[in-house]
C-alpha cells in the first residue's frame, strides 16, 4: 500500500469520526429551544457597541427600536470614538422611528489591557446597571432583529433556565465571495464548537455568537463580565467560557430571524474578517498553528488530491478512497448550504474554501509576528494585554 493511500485512508477515517462523533456539528436543526411566555416579563437592557457604523445603522437600529417586548426594555448604544457620525445618526433614527428608549454614550479611549469592543460593552453595561435589568442583550451594530426577537430570547432563557441564550446571526450571502466563504465560516465554527455540546449541562464546550447574546445580569456580575475577559479578542467565546466557569448554563444555536446586514463584497473584506482573530483562536501558539495547518491539509485537501493523483497514476484504490472522503465532506456541508439557501453545487468546492481559510490563518500569524495582530474597527492588538494602536 502506497504512502498516499495510507494518508488518504486516515483522512477518510477522520471524516467518519467527524460525521458521527463530533456532536453532529453538521446538522442545522439547533434553533431556539422550546419556550413559553413567562407570567411576568423581566426588564432588559440592550447594549450595542458601535464604532464607525453609520453605513449599517439605518438597516439595523430601527429593528431594535421596534422590538415588540411586553416588559421594560431600553437600548444603550455606545459610540466608541466614531468618526462618521454614528452617535448622532443613532439619535436621529430614534427620533424618526420612536419605539424603545435609546441612550447614546461614549466611553473614551480604552486603557491598556482592554480590547476596544469590550471596553465599549463595559461602558454600556455600566449605563444599564442603573436600571437594574434582569437581562442584558449584547448585540452588534450590524445585526437586524425580527420584531419578536427579544421576546423569544427571553422566553427561551426563562423556560430553559439558561444564563446565556445566543443566536448565530445569518450572515449576508449575496456576492460571489460571500456565497463561497460565509457558509463555511459557520460550518467551521460549529465543527470547533458543536452546538449540541454547548447546551448540554456538564459539557466543557463553551461558545457564543457575539452578534446576539442574551445574558442574565446577575450571572454577568458573578462571572466578572466583561472585566474578567477584558483582553479577549474573541470575546464571545471568552464570555461563554467565563459563564460556564461560574456555573452558568449556556445555549447557542442558529438564528431564523436575526441577520447581519454588513456586506463583505470582496475576498479582501472576508479575508480581514477571518484573519483578524484566527491566530488569537490558536492562542498565538506556533505549535497549534502547525497542527491546524496539518489538520486542515489532511482533512480537506488530501481527498481531492488523492482523487487527482489516483486517477492520473492508475491508483484506483487511492482515487476511490479519496472520493469517499470527499463525498462525506461534501455531504456534511449540504445542510449549512440549505440553511443559507445556496446551491448544493457549492458542496464539492469546500476543499478550495478550506484552503482559503488555511491561508487566512497563516496570514493571521504573519500579521501577529509583524506586530499588527488582531483588530477591531481600526484598533490592533499585537499581543494579549497590548496597548491599542489606532493606525
Amino acid at each position: 500500500m502506497s504512502a498516499l493511500l495510507w494518508i488518504t485512508a486516515v483522512s477518510l477515517a477522520a471524516w467518519c469520526w467527524l460525521l458521527l462523533c463530533q456532536g453532529f456539528f453538521w446538522r442545522t436543526d439547533v434553533r431556539l429551544p422550546p419556550r413559553r411566555e413567562p407570567d411576568g416579563w423581566p426588564s432588559v437592557c440592550v447594549v450595542v457597541p458601535a464604532r464607525d457604523e453609520a453605513a449599517v445603522l439605518p438597516a439595523s437600529l430601527p429593528s431594535l427600536l421596534a422590538q415588540d417586548y411586553p416588559g421594560r426594555a431600553e437600548i444603550f448604544l455606545v459610540d466608541d470614538g466614531s468618526t462618521d457620525g454614528t452617535g448622532e445618526l443613532a439619535r436621529e433614527l430614534s427620533r424618526r422611528h420612536g419605539g424603545l428608549p435609546l441612550t447614546v454614550g461614549s466611553p473614551g479611549e480604552p486603557p491598556a489591557g482592554w480590547t476596544g469592543k469590550l471596553w465599549a460593552v463595559r461602558h454600556g453595561i455600566g449605563l444599564a446597571r442603573a436600571r437594574e435589568p434582569e437581562y442584558l442583550l449584547l448585540t452588534d451594530a450590524d445585526i437586524a432583529h425580527a420584531p419578536d426577537s427579544l421576546r423569544m430570547l427571553v422566553a427561551a432563557a426563562r423556560t430553559g433556565g439558561f444564563d446565556v441564550v445566543s443566536q448565530m446571526a445569518r450572515l449576508r450571502v449575496e456576492s460571489v465571495w460571500e456565497r463561497l466563504v460565509v457558509p463555511a465560516f459557520v460550518y467551521f465554527f460549529a465543527q470547533l464548537y458543536p452546538f449540541r455540546r454547548i447546551g448540554r449541562k456538564g459539557s466543557r464546550t463553551a461558545a457564543a455568537a457575539g452578534g446576539c447574546v442574551l445574558l442574565r445580569a446577575g450571572t454577568a456580575e458573578k462571572a466578572r463580565i466583561p472585566d474578567g475577559i477584558r483582553h479577549a479578542v474573541i470575546d464571545d467565546v471568552a464570555l461563554a467560557r467565563a459563564v460556564k466557569s461560574a456555573g452558568g448554563h449556556v445555549w447557542l444555536g442558529l438564528a431564523d430571524r436575526v441577520d447581519s446586514v454588513r456586506p463583505y463584497p470582496r475576498l479582501h473584506d472576508l479575508w480581514r474578517m477571518v484573519s483578524r482573530s484566527a491566530y488569537a483562536q490558536l492562542r498565538h501558539n506556533p505549535l497549534l498553528l502547525l497542527g491546524t495547518v496539518a489538520g486542515l491539509a489532511l482533512v480537506y485537501l488530501v481527498p481531492p488530491a488523492a482523487v487527482v493523483a489516483g486517477a492520473a497514476g492508475g491508483g484506483t484504490a487511492t482515487a476511490v478512497t479519496g472520493a469517499l472522503a470527499w463525498a462525506v465532506m461534501a455531504g456534511t456541508y449540504v445542510p449549512i448550504l440549505r440553511y443559507y439557501r445556496q446551491p448544493l453545487s457549492l458542496a464539492p468546492l469546500l476543499p478550495f474554501t478550506a484552503l482559503l481559510y488555511l491561508l487566512m490563518t497563516v496570514d493571521s500569524a504573519v500579521q501577529h509576528y509583524r506586530g499588527r495582530g488582531a483588530a477591531w474597527k481600526g484598533r490592533t492588538y499585537a499581543r494579549p494585554g497590548a496597548v491599542p494602536d489606532e493606525g
